[in-house]
C-alpha cells in the first residue's frame, strides 16, 4: 500500500527574532528552524524530505543589520558578529493549539545553540485558528469597570488603584487599618504586594476575611466598592481552593504572578475563575531585559491575553524600574491592539507611579483605559491616602483636559483642597 502524500498546514505560526552570528545569517536561520522543528545537528534515519516538507520550520525573511562584538557568551569567542532580524514559519499541525507547545517551539531550546551571540524572539503572528481556539479574557476592561461601578454604573476615567505598603510583615491589624483606609479613599483597586502570597503570620484566608470586611463596611459610606487582588500564586495543587477562598468571601478579583507559575498554569486558572485575573509580571525581566537575548513584551504579552489575563501590568511611565518611557508606551500600545474577538485586556501601570507621571502617559498613550497602580504615590501623601488618591484622580483629570498639573493644583488649593499641591511638593521632578 502506497504512502499517502504529505501534505504541509497553511495555517502558518510565524516568529521574527533578533540574532547574532559568526556567519552567514541565512544559515544560522536554517540551523534555528531545524532545531526548532524536525531536524537535529546531524541527519537521523526518518528525516525524509517529505517529512521536512510538511514539518520543517522554513526561513522566509532575513534582514542584515549592523556588524558588532557579540552580545552572549558562547564556546566560541569571536570578536565580531553579524547581526540580523530573521522571521521563521512553523506549520500550526506542529504545535496544534497547546501554549505551551507553542512556547516551547518558539522559544525554547534555540536561546541555548552555540553559534547564536544573541537571540531574542521579537514578535509572533499567530493563525486565527489558534487564537479562537482560547478563550482570552473573561472580564478584560468593561468587565472590571462594571465590578467597580457603584450605584450609577461603571467606573469611568483612568482607574486608580494601589498596593498595600508595608508589604511582608504586617499583622492582621495592621493590614485590616491599610485595606480600611483606602477603600474609605474610594481607590479603585488595592492589590497584594508580589511577595505577599499565604504566610503564617498572615494567611491568605484572613487576609480574604479582613479584606473584604472593610470593603463592604466601606462600600456603605461611598457607594463605590473598591475592588481587592488578592494574590493567589503558589503550589500549582492549592490554586483552585485559594481562588475559592477569595470567591467564597465576596472577593472581586485574584492576582497571580504569571511569569512564575506559566503561561499554562494562568489558562487553567482562567478555566473556572470567576473572577478577574489580575496578571503580575514578577520575573518577566529575566526574560525581556537583555534587548539580544529572551523574550520581547510583544510577544509575551500575546500569550497572556490568550491564556486568559485581564489586567497586565506594563511597567510605567516616569517610573524606577529599567524600561524607557517609550518602550512602555510600546507595551500599552501592543495590549491594545486588537486579538481576534477576545475582550481588551487593562494595561496596568506601576512603580513609582505618582502625581507626576499622569501628563507624562497621558502624553505618550491618550487612553482613559488604563489603570494606575501608585503605591508610595498614595499612601505616602502627607494628608492620608484619600488625600492621595484624590490628588492623583486629580492630576489625570489635568493630564486629559491639557491643563498644567501645577495651575491645576493652586486653583484647587485656593478652593480650600490643596491635595495636589500637597502631592506635588512630596513627589518633586518633571511632570
Amino acid at each position: 500500500m502506497s504512502t499517502p502524500a504529505l501534505t504541509r498546514d497553511p495555517r502558518r505560526i510565524r516568529a521574527t527574532y533578533y540574532l547574532e552570528v559568526d556567519g552567514d545569517p541565512q544559515r544560522a536561520a536554517e540551523v534555528l528552524a531545524g532545531e526548532q522543528s524536525s531536524g537535529t545537528f546531524v541527519a537521523v534515519p526518518g528525516e525524509s524530505d517529505a517529512l521536512r516538507e510538511r514539518h520543517g520550520a522554513q526561513v522566509v525573511a532575513v534582514t542584515p543589520l549592523e556588524d558588532r562584538p557579540p552580545s552572549l557568551p558562547s564556546r566560541g569567542r569571536p570578536q565580531r558578529v553579524r547581526a540580523a532580524e530573521v522571521t521563521v514559519e512553523w506549520p500550526m499541525e506542529n504545535t496544534g493549539t497547546d501554549l505551551a507547545t507553542l512556547q516551547v517551539a518558539v522559544a525554547g531550546n534555540l536561546f541555548e545553540l552555540g553559534g547564536l551571540h544573541g537571540c531574542r524572539l521579537l514578535d509572533l503572528d499567530l493563525p486565527p485558528e489558534l487564537v479562537q481556539a482560547h478563550a482570552g479574557p473573561a472580564f478584560g476592561v468593561a468587565g472590571t469597570r462594571e465590578l467597580m461601578g457603584g450605584p450609577d454604573g461603571p467606573a469611568e476615567g483612568v482607574l486608580v488603584g494601589t498596593i498595600i505598603k508595608p508589604n511582608v510583615g504586617l499583622d492582621a491589624d495592621g493590614f485590616r487599618t491599610a485595606v480600611r483606609e483606602l477603600a474609605r479613599a474610594g481607590v479603585d483597586l488595592i492589590k497584594d504586594d508580589e511577595l505577599m502570597t499565604d504566610p503564617t503570620y498572615l494567611p491568605l484566608s484572613e487576609r480574604v476575611r479582613i479584606g473584604q470586611q472593610e470593603i463592604d463596611d466601606a462600600a456603605q459610606t461611598t457607594g463605590r466598592k473598591s475592588m481587592y487582588a488578592y494574590n493567589i500564586t503558589g503550589d500549582l495543587a492549592g490554586l483552585r481552593h485559594r481562588h475559592d477562598l477569595v470567591v467564597a468571601a465576596g472577593g472581586t478579583c485574584v492576582m497571580l504572578a504569571v511569569p512564575v507559575m506559566g503561561i499554562p498554569a494562568l489558562e487553567w486558572l482562567r478555566s473556572f475563575s470567576e473572577l478577574p485575573i489580575h496578571g503580575h509580571r514578577a520575573g518577566l525581566a529575566a526574560l525581556m531585559r537583555h534587548p539580544a537575548l529572551g523574550i520581547s513584551y510583544a510577544a509575551w504579552q500575546l500569550l497572556a491575553r490568550l491564556a486568559g489575563a485581564d489586567h497586565l501590568h506594563v511597567s510605567g511611565l516616569g517610573s524606577k524600574f529599567s524600561e524607557t518611557d517609550d518602550q512602555v508606551a510600546e507595551n500599552i500600545r501592543a495590549l491594545q491592539a486588537p486579538l481576534g474577538t477576545a475582550r481588551p485586556v487593562l494595561p496596568t501601570l506601576s512603580s513609582g507611579q505618582n502625581v507626576r507621571t499622569p501628563s507624562l502617559t497621558w502624553g505618550a498613550v491618550p487612553s482613559t483605559d488604563l489603570l494606575m497602580l501608585a503605591g508610595g504615590g498614595i499612601i505616602a501623601h502627607p494628608d492620608g491616602p484619600g488625600a492621595g488618591v484624590r490628588s492623583l484622580r486629580r492630576a489625570w483629570e489635568a493630564a486629559i483636559a491639557g491643563q498644567g498639573v501645577e495651575q491645576v493644583a493652586d486653583d484647587d488649593a485656593r478652593a480650600g483642597d490643596p491635595s495636589l499641591r500637597h502631592a506635588l511638593a512630596t513627589f518633586p521632578g518633571a511632570g
